[in-house]
């Protein structure tokens, strides 16, 4: 929806900022509420080692993600959500191709990232490739992929 790209701004989150707590409600209502789950109850403080990136509609949250260093090398693209209402509409490309432009400027030569199995076939399109087995991770499928970042 062209419109909507048009509009949509994508930035830094800060830990511990309004945009934060708004990131914590984003990721609990798609990636835990569905599972019966609260991301509550996760060691959250992790957080504050970690890039935190938004997609914004004027005010309005509607997409993140969280990058984890792993090494010098490879980082770790997770907790990606989008609001159920706002998905579909390119804005998860838009965060990865924003995010993979952060790793590349700090350095990061490898992108690593657990995808639910649902999900699989978005990275695939985004140039990601299956490494190993599907595991399980919080009871669902999930499959590691990577891609390097040229």
């Amino acid at each position: 929806m062209k419109n909507v790209n048009d509009k949509l701004q994508i930035r830094e989150i800060y830990y511990h900022s309004d945009d934060y707590r708004r990131e914590l409600e984003l990721r609990d209502a798609v990636l835990r509420e569905p599972l019966g789950m609260s991301i509550y109850n996760d060691k959250l403080e992790v957080d504050e080692q970690d890039s935190h990136i938004g997609a914004f509609l004027g005010e309005e949250l509607v997409g993140v993600l969280v990058l984890t260093r792993l090494s010098d090398t490879d980082v770790k693209m997770r907790q990606v959500a989008v609001a159920e209402k706002m998905q579909l509409q390119g804005i998860g490309t838009l965060m990865a191709s924003f995010a993979e432009n952060v790793a590349r400027a700090a350095g990061y030569t490898t992108m690593v990232l657990h995808a639910r199995k649902t999900a699989v076939p978005f990275y695939l399109k985004q140039g990601y490739a299956p490494v190993g087995d599907e595991f399980l991770e919080i009871d669902i499928p999930h499959y590691e992929m990577w891609k390097e970042l040229k």
